[in-house]
């Protein structure tokens, strides 16, 4: 597990990487708010639909006991098919949203994006099938061949003037390098005889979760939506980016790991495990590192903000800012879906997605009927009621005990407050933040890094012996080499 947990990292770290990188370039060099704005709107209508894309494969192969040469087959056949559906239903859609939008370069972005999805379920079932044998080396080598073509795409045709299409274009590069490499390493393909009853059990898993992937979907991608609509297009650029890059910082330190967890507890369910202890280290975990690193990254947004963007989207800062700080409510209860899922809750799972879509799309569309400011800020009373609404039932479903949460939140909070400290000097003290530069930041960063790990241990978090079981497997083979005898 600990071999797979650093593939996964590896592969995240990496596209993370690239990924911010060619954001940064593209965002200071060759895009403009409005720009950005107008491919997020793009992207967020088509991916909405898109949760019929993977149309629960990944979970159906993952829990399948064999996974033979036959499941395999019917499910690479059903996810071709539903790639046409899908390119279909945003083609359908790409019209009717330029009109609403006032914006007629939405069409053929719609259309470049529609494309890239014909080429997505030939990576699908190979990374499933990789997911499922934890061969998270095979998923680094997909993920990584398609961030770079993504990245190399997008960075020529944005410098060349293509404008917000170059990223469309770059979804296109990035799914037939997936597609390549994932078919290479696993091979899956739709040839043979295909029994029509084989077919309609997979499409039937899916159909059960489809419903609650479309909620979840409303809930994650309408933010831009609503904010391109009520604010216009540049302002959908600015709250896209504060945004990300709050969900881009989450996911480099945590979310790395993320993709072993469903593979891992459906073991510990067949094993028969109290599934608890191990859901509260998990918990303990995420909050040792994205708690303070969602603190730190509030503090210090607009001297990041203008670092890597430039003075022209200085005003993203304060979006930011309450994104990361909403960060901290969602990464309280982890694996929200995935377990229930695992433990075959999908219906109530489904009636609080319902609600839960609910409450962010109303809080957000207050808030942006204000300003961007206020939609950013509305994601903060959103995560108090998202924590609320999930607590009690995931208490429930999983058994973890809420004296051990409570530790983990209390000593997380205080490891968080205690990073930032050298940061909040730094930007009152030592500097202003619009006068922080590089030097600044990375010296700030150190003694905060340094704070954190003297509070980790001073403390005594709950995460304190994995976080040094992970550091140790890493390091494995560099203390092997130094010390040959104790090998």
């Amino acid at each position: 597990m600990k071999s797979a947990a650093l593939w996964a990292a590896g592969s995240q770290y990496t596209q993370f990487v690239l990924q911010f990188a060619t954001s940064v370039i593209i965002s200071r060099f060759f895009l403009r708010p409005d720009e950005i704005g107008l491919f997020s709107v793009a992207l967020a209508a088509a991916m909405i639909l898109s949760v019929i894309q993977d149309f629960g494969l990944t979970r159906y192969l993952g829990r399948h006991p064999t996974a033979d040469g036959e499941t395999i087959r019917h499910c690479t056949v059903v996810a071709v098919g539903f790639s046409f559906v899908l390119a279909t239903l945003i083609l359908a859609v790409a019209s009717p949203l330029a009109r609403f939008y006032s914006e007629p370069r939405l069409f053929p972005i719609l259309g470049l994006i529609a494309a890239s999805y014909l080429l997505t379920p030939w990576s699908i079932v190979p990374v499933a099938l990789l997911s499922r044998k934890l061969d998270f080396k095979g998923t680094f080598l997909v993920n990584v061949a398609g961030a770079v073509t993504n990245s190399g795409c997008a960075l020529v045709l944005a410098a060349s003037g293509f404008s917000a299409e170059s990223l469309a274009w770059a979804m296109i590069a990035q799914a037939a390098a997936r597609a390549g490499v994932a078919q290479f390493l696993n091979p899956a393909r739709p040839g043979g005889p295909i029994r029509l009853a084989r077919a309609r059990e997979i499409i039937g898993f899916g159909s059960g979760s489809a419903l609650l992937y479309l909620s979840g979907g409303i809930g994650m991608r309408t933010p831009d939506l609503v904010v391109g609509r009520m604010q216009g297009m540049a302002a959908a650029g600015l709250f896209s980016r504060g945004l990300a890059l709050a969900s881009q910082l989450h996911y480099l330190v945590a979310g790395a790991v993320s993709a072993i967890y469903y593979p891992a507890f459906a073991r510990l369910r067949d094993e028969g495990r109290d599934l608890g202890p191990y859901y509260e280290r998990v918990v303990a975990a995420h909050g040792a590192i994205v708690w303070p690193a969602m603190a730190l990254l509030a503090v210090l947004s607009e001297p990041i903000i203008l670092l890597l963007y430039g003075p022209g989207w200085v005003d993203a800062a304060p979006l930011l800012a309450f994104a990361a700080l909403a960060e901290c409510f969602f990464v309280a209860l982890p694996l929200h879906m995935d377990l229930p899922i695992l433990l075959g809750r999908l219906r109530q799972l489904l009636v609080l997605n319902l609600a839960d879509t609910a409450l962010s799309v109303t809080t957000l569309a207050l808030g942006a009927a204000i300003s961007v400011e206020a939609a950013a800020g509305s994601r903060l009373v959103y995560g108090a009621g998202w924590f609320c609404l999930y607590a009690v039932w995931l208490h429930r479903l999983v058994g973890f005990t809420w004296k051990a949460m409570l530790k983990v939140y209390v000593t997380s909070a205080v490891i968080a407050v205690a990073t930032i400290v050298p940061a909040v000097i730094a930007v009152t003290v030592w500097r202003t933040p619009s006068t922080m530069g590089f030097l600044e930041l990375a010296v700030t960063g150190f003694a905060s890094g340094l704070t954190w790990l003297a509070a980790v241990i001073l403390v005594r978090h709950p995460a304190r012996a994995d976080l040094l079981g992970m550091l140790l497997h890493a390091t494995g083979p560099i203390r092997a080499r130094l010390n040959p005898g104790t090998g």
